[in-house]
């Protein structure tokens, strides 16, 4: 029967045994693969295959060859990072919004920057405002609403003296923000939730355009809220049996009776769609080459509007990642895979409409856990991340709508492949033209940091992402810290990362030296105990002066917040997602690091005067 079970995983794409970050072959237990099996809807005690072995093989046909403008070959460019909901504003209801967007767009093309990127816009969960998370979303087709710019919205009422509270908090309050959000704009849609008769045909246009997807997650959306009120979770599966299947006579009988709850939520998506719309016209208006530069989540909460009663989601697993360096537990990121059957059944069309979503209003996006493309780390439910395995995916089919989305809405394509990164994945990457994703902090062997020219063209380059410190708090080791005071490594493993990181400190000053970044401050730079701001510059410029396409700067290294976006591995032990900016955007242009860096960088990565990107 063991023979039996690896034939058949094999035949589905499972393999029995992996190579952790330590270089150890693990094998998958005998019950996951079963589990994933049957999660594919095959009996693994039948012991024969379902059908011919599937082609789970790694490679980009010739066809699946993404977009990159022959403009950034000649002239490379830079731009911002930030998290939407951390922007500070004068008017905005305590967290970040797409009117920011917009404003910190152009004040960055002003600058000299041809993008500004993002967390996941993703539909997360209105009916529970706390599950805040932008990678683990209800829905990754749709869009938060709590990102709409109520004072541009048609009608919108004098703002509540309430915002004054929110708008000087140092956190993202998501229960009175939604509270505040969702009540001024129901409002709206109650009295006039069109401006004009263009307006309500646009609406009609966009309704019809995203079609029962759209009904769909409206529907969720009412029903969710209704569960709440009742007592339930937000997510369908604490909802009553005659609720979890939207096809159900009861979920019916809902919808007939709240028509106008329903018609509120699709109007909801209307208006985060035109915002984001006008943010990317704003954005490219403004001279920017890329403008919006967006993140695809890895994968759904299994609760949320993707996976009710749908059949593309593998039930009793949840993505994760394999025990490595920094978690030597593993992790389990709570989050749904698509079905690698139920895609190729359909013809890639989940995955061709997300993808085309995401595209509307976008110059660049960039695929979280680009390795999802082959294969994802799948635990079973109520299991450690030590029992987990992989589960391989179509691929080269998968390229190819990529591709022909990317090529079609004329969009750069970044894939983030770090972490366990298969050994040619990068490769294939390069052949598909997508681009790979490298950090500063990463890119290190025992020499040193990796000199500029060595980084590949075909790339993004920055110092570090939202799951990783800011420059300040890796100067200081405050992440190191923070892993120990969390448990997520233990006392010894965090003494070694300590003297580690004395070591990685001298050698980034070393490899700055070497570039002449200095300016002559390394000497004072080597004895600061908080980080110097001409480290802070140097480091930059370091990126900068890589061959990589898009090189790019994180806002809270230059205005904050500094610290952690996201603790990976913690919830209720650490406030995620929910810091934000101490630095309003009405100061930023004459804040004087972002002043600094944006002169370093738009020397060395101008912008072409008059040639398209």
């Amino acid at each position: 029967m063991t023979r039996d079970l690896e034939r058949l995983g094999r035949d589905y794409g499972i393999p029995p045994a992996y190579t952790d970050a330590h270089g150890t072959r693990r094998r998958v237990p005998a019950a996951t693969r079963r589990t994933m099996l049957r999660a594919l809807g095959v009996d693994p005690e039948a012991g024969v295959p379902g059908g011919p072995p599937r082609d789970r093989r790694m490679f980009a046909p010739p066809d699946a060859r993404c977009f990159v403008p022959p403009g950034l070959r000649r002239a490379p460019a830079w731009g911002l990072f930030c998290q939407l909901y951390e922007l500070r504003s004068a008017r905005n209801w305590g967290i970040g919004d797409f009117r920011d967007l917009g404003d910190l767009a152009e004040i960055a093309a002003r600058a000299g920057a041809d993008f500004v990127g993002i967390n996941p816009l993703h539909a997360l969960f209105l009916a529970d405002p706390e599950r805040c998370s932008p990678f683990a979303p209800s829905n990754r087709a749709f869009l938060n609403p709590l990102y709409i710019a109520v004072d541009d919205v048609p009608g919108a009422a004098p703002p509540a003296p309430a915002l004054h509270g929110l708008r000087g908090a140092d956190q993202v309050d998501y229960t009175r923000v939604a509270g505040l959000k969702l009540a001024a704009l129901r409002d709206i849609f109650d009295r006039a939730p069109f401006a004009d008769d263009a307006a309500r045909a646009d609406h009609e246009a966009f309704a019809a355009a995203r079609g029962a997807a759209l009904a769909h997650h409206a529907t969720f959306e009412a029903l969710s809220a209704q569960m709440v009120a009742d007592g339930f979770g937000a997510g369908w599966q604490s909802w009553s049996d005659a609720f979890r299947r939207p096809d159900s006579a009861a979920v019916r009988d809902f919808a007939r009776a709240h028509r106008n709850d329903i018609a509120f939520h699709v109007w909801l998506q209307w208006v985060a769609d035109r915002q984001l719309a006008a943010v990317q016209r704003r954005a490219r208006g403004a001279g920017m080459r890329l403008g919006l530069y967006l993140d695809l989540a890895v994968g759904e909460a299994p609760d949320g509007s993707a996976g009710w009663g749908g059949d593309t989601m593998l039930r009793g697993l949840q993505i994760g990642a394999p025990p490595d360096l920094f978690q030597t537990q593993g992790q389990n990121w709570g989050l749904a895979a698509p079905s690698p059957e139920a895609l190729e059944a359909q013809d890639f069309a989940p995955f061709r409409d997300m993808i085309r979503a995401q595209l509307s209003h976008a110059g660049a996006l960039r695929i979280d856990h680009a390795m999802a493309l082959w294969q994802l780390f799948l635990i079973p439910e109520d299991t450690s991340a030590a029992q987990g395995g992989y589960l391989r995916y179509p691929m080269p089919q998968m390229l190819k709508v990529l591709a022909a989305e990317s090529r079609a809405a004329g969009a750069v394509i970044v894939g983030e492949d770090l972490g366990s990164v298969p050994r040619g994945f990068r490769r294939v990457m390069q052949q598909a033209n997508i681009l790979s994703y490298r950090l500063l902090y990463f890119e290190r062997n025992a020499t040193g940091f990796t000199p500029p020219h060595r980084y590949p063209a075909e790339a993004l380059a920055c110092l570090s992402t939202h799951d990783l410190p800011t420059l300040a708090d890796w100067w200081e080791g405050r992440d190191i810290d923070d892993r120990e005071r969390f448990g997520l490594v233990d006392a010894d493993i965090s003494a070694r990362h300590r003297v580690e990181r004395k070591s990685e400190r001298r050698d980034l000053l070393a490899a700055l030296r070497d570039m002449d970044a200095l300016e002559g401050a390394g000497d004072r730079a080597a004895a600061a105990g908080a980080l110097p701001d001409a480290v802070l510059l140097a480091a930059h410029e370091y990126v900068a002066r890589t061959p990589a396409l898009l090189m790019a700067v994180r806002l809270a290294d230059i205005a904050g917040p500094r610290e952690p976006t996201n603790v990976p591995g913690t919830s209720d032990e650490y406030p995620n997602w929910r810091k934000r900016s101490p630095t309003p955007i009405e100061e930023l242009e004459d804040h004087p690091l972002f002043a600094a860096l944006s002169e370093r960088l738009s020397r060395l990565r101008p912008r072409p005067a008059t040639s398209p990107a």
